[in-house]
């Protein structure tokens, strides 16, 4: 895993938005058109939603990084492996649809590319296994930031995902898998203390989604 590119990437994207403020200007212009169900902490809503994107940024290596060691140490790189590079690869090197964009306002559209994929991927692992591959629950972040880059865009970004996914697991290829030895590894107490020594992924961003708002 490439983790100081990543990092450095989202470092680059900082200083390019402390010069040009590109993400806040986007973010104050979509300010008055958020979906209802989108729920922000009183006081400074542009502080709060800019400060969710830089943290929704920042997860990636973090995420990356974590479950790359965690599948070091307990032996399941063989089913993370394949998954953390094809995150790492649509932050470094993101498809073309997502071009034309820079600093914070850019990289937020390859974030939701990795986070995504990470989200279908414990999907198909908790209707396989019963559980998920890698245990972080990002949905109420990544549909925050579907609302943020605009409902037509963000589904291309899916089905973009949706590729993705099919492309790495394939259609037999969880078939293959043993139920017993999966489950085994993934609820080992080595697995699991790994896990819980790195608290940062489930970091609170101070966004809140509450659907009864969207149809109130």
């Amino acid at each position: 895993m490439n983790i100081p590119a990543l990092r450095q990437l989202i470092e680059r994207a900082r200083q390019h938005e402390a010069r040009h403020g590109t993400l806040a200007r986007q973010l104050e212009s979509r300010m008055q058109h958020l979906h209802p169900a989108i729920c922000l902490p009183d006081g400074d809503g542009l502080g709060v939603l800019t400060q969710f994107v830089e943290g929704y940024l920042e997860q990636v290596p973090e995420l990356l990084e974590a479950a790359h060691a965690v599948a070091c140490e307990t032996g399941i790189e063989a089913q993370i492996g394949p998954v953390l590079k094809v995150a790492e690869h649509f932050f470094l090197s993101p498809p073309d649809l997502v071009e034309g964009q820079e600093g914070l306002a850019g990289l937020l559209d390859e974030a939701y590319l990795a986070h995504r994929l990470v989200e279908e991927i414990n999907d198909r692992y908790i209707a396989f296994l019963g559980q998920p591959l890698i245990p972080l629950d990002t949905t109420v972040a990544n549909l925050v930031a579907h609302r943020l880059i605009g409902e037509s865009f963000a589904n291309q970004l899916d089905e973009a995902v949706q590729l993705a996914v099919n492309g790495l697991l394939g259609n037999t290829l969880l078939e293959q898998v043993s139920l017993e030895s999966s489950r085994n590894r993934l609820n080992s107490p080595t697995t699991v203390a790994a896990w819980q020594a790195w608290p940062c992924l489930s970091r609170q961003f101070g966004v809140e989604l509450q659907l009864s708002r969207a149809t109130g």
